[in-house]
């Protein structure tokens, strides 16, 4: 076995060498004898079948493994003649040639390492920004909204037809061609009108009913329905109008603080109002941050920094981008690349700039993060993922067991990282 280790660059190492015939079958004899000891074959004792009998049965397997044996052979080969730590590798090699001759293989094989990234002066790079301004306007608007939000619903003081943005206690019955379905009757529900709590076209019917009127509302169930017995189906709902009831004028008095700071003694209508200036403070840096910080600081850290990038992560993030591409084409796209080499290339090579551009970012990122000593807990992650799926109405419970049966963690992780970093090397932690 011939074999030739060259560093390409600080990142890559190439890989050539000719595995004999003569390797792989010593291999093969070798896994063959193993087998043997514990294989169960008819007519022999357990541990007593021959090695013959073993490579008829098994002879091709046992070349497929004893070549990935060898092929191992050579990577540690290799990892002893270029210096390569096992904890340096990044990723899996990857073949350049697999070539069968008459006497063997030949192979060229890549292995890539983790980066050496020397990174000073950073700090420099952030970019300045003006701190956001509250105005006035915008202040009493959400107060407004906030108070709105909180005050109780009371009953019509002068009887008037239904609205949007009322409350309404209602009785409803949902038939399907002419027959009840499971889960289509309700009793003194209490329903928003607007607040899309119901089926589209519903609430929206429902608006002009007076107390005490009965009305036949239609809808059709979407088709992505979680009930896929009624998903695309056509319903009538027979709906009674019991009550109506709208928010009563509010004040942000001392009942309201109470209903808005619980359990802060000390709190008044100025602490509701720093409260709420501070919230849109931080909304208007957090969108600062999204469209123009973050953009700004990441495309000065990839310009500032050059460091060689391990080649077969690069060729991931490539197929990545180029599967996200594919999902996006007409089946006759698709076609076009069908067999056409040349096509695909040309492709590959059209994003591989920013394929390069993302890997160079996460190590970097990866690299900076750890010299700040910035981390993000497992529990953070859990937590931030909670929170989020609270606040737009989804299970939480599903949504975290759906990012870790796909492997999402780690992508989410990793820009929580970023964020954190990218707050502290701009000032915004502070």
């Amino acid at each position: 076995m011939n074999i030739t280790a060259t560093k390409t660059d600080t990142a890559n190492v190439l890989v050539s060498a000719t595995i004999d015939n003569a390797d792989v079958e010593k291999n093969s004899e070798k896994i063959a004898k193993k087998l043997s000891k514990t294989a169960k074959v008819d007519g022999f004792r357990k541990g007593k079948v021959p090695v013959a009998v073993i490579k008829q049965m098994h002879g091709e397997q046992l070349k497929q493994e004893a070549e990935q044996e060898a092929i191992q052979e050579v990577v540690e080969a290799a990892k002893k003649e270029a210096d390569i730590k096992t904890e340096d590798i990044i990723g899996d090699p990857s073949f350049k040639k697999f070539e069968r001759t008459e006497n063997g293989i030949d192979v060229e094989i890549t292995i890539s390492l983790r980066p050496t990234i020397e990174a000073e002066g950073y700090d420099k790079l952030a970019p300045e920004y003006e701190e956001p301004a509250v105005e006035a306007s915008e202040l009493d608007e959400r107060l407004n909204k906030l108070l709105e939000a909180n005050s109780p619903y009371k009953k019509l003081k002068e009887e008037r037809a239904l609205e949007s943005g009322d409350q309404s206690t209602i009785d409803f019955l949902g038939k399907i061609d002419g027959e009840a379905f499971d889960g289509g009757k309700g009793e003194g529900f209490e329903l928003v009108i607007g607040s899309g709590q119901f089926i589209p076209g519903f609430e929206d019917q429902m608006i002009g009913m007076n107390k005490g009127e009965t009305k036949d509302v239609t809808v059709t169930f979407p088709e992505e329905y979680q009930a896929k017995d009624l998903a695309g189906k056509e319903a009538v709902f027979t709906v009674t109008l019991h009550e109506i009831k709208a928010r009563g004028d509010v004040e942000l008095d001392e009942e309201m603080v109470k209903r808005l700071i619980p359990g802060d003694e000390e709190a008044t209508a100025e602490t509701v109002k720093e409260k709420v200036s501070e919230q849109i403070k931080n909304e208007k840096l957090q969108k600062l941050y999204q469209e123009e910080l973050k953009p700004k600081l990441m495309e000065a850290l990839i310009a500032e920094y050059s460091f060689d990038l391990p080649q077969n992560i690069v060729e991931q993030e490539i197929d990545a981008q180029i599967n996200q591409k594919a999902q996006q084409m007409s089946e006759e796209e698709l076609a076009e690349y069908k067999g056409n080499d040349e096509k695909i290339d040309e492709l590959r090579n059209s994003v591989r700039e920013d394929a390069s551009n993302s890997v160079k970012a996460t190590f970097l990122v990866d690299a900076l993060a750890r010299q700040e000593g910035v981390e993000v807990s497992d529990n953070e992650v859990s937590q931030t993922i909670y929170y989020e799926a609270m606040m737009s109405g989804q299970d939480p419970q599903a949504v975290i067991e759906y990012y870790q049966q796909n492997n999402l963690l780690p992508a989410i992780k990793m820009g929580m990282i970023e964020d954190k970093l990218f707050a502290k090397i701009i000032g915004l932690d502070k």
